[in-house]
């Protein structure tokens, strides 16, 4: 069965984690594209999205974007650049501990650069 809207990108998150979520089915299916074409790229942000979706310090490959919305709630909207092309945005609903993901994909999102 495929992953969807509100579906966990990976099993429940212990203590001190983040849990990952994608936001619509189009994520998930965007997830898997980049998980066979990146695998161990995806893999290390996966990481980040549990242990620290907010980093220190920004870098070009992982940087905020401008805010988004997340069930009627201005969440904080990041991006990580897995490959080349491929694109990560998630959304920090911090009152769930919760990373949501908006878009996933191996080719840069339609949208242009939201900063």
């Amino acid at each position: 069965m495929s992953a969807g809207r509100g579906d966990r990108a990976a099993p429940p998150a212990p203590d001190g984690h983040w849990e990952v979520r994608f936001a619509d089915a189009a994520s998930a299916k965007g997830w898997e594209s980049l998980a066979q074409q990146a695998r161990e790229n995806t893999y290390r942000a996966w990481i980040t999205l549990r242990t620290a979706p907010r980093p220190a310090t920004e870098t070009p490959r992982h940087h905020r974007l401008k805010g988004g919305l997340h069930r009627g709630q201005t969440c904080e909207q990041w991006q990580i650049e897995v490959t080349g092309g491929g694109r990560i945005w998630y959304l920090l609903d911090t009152a769930r501990d919760t990373c949501w993901i908006t878009f996933a994909g191996t080719g840069h999102p339609r949208a242009t650069d939201r900063r």
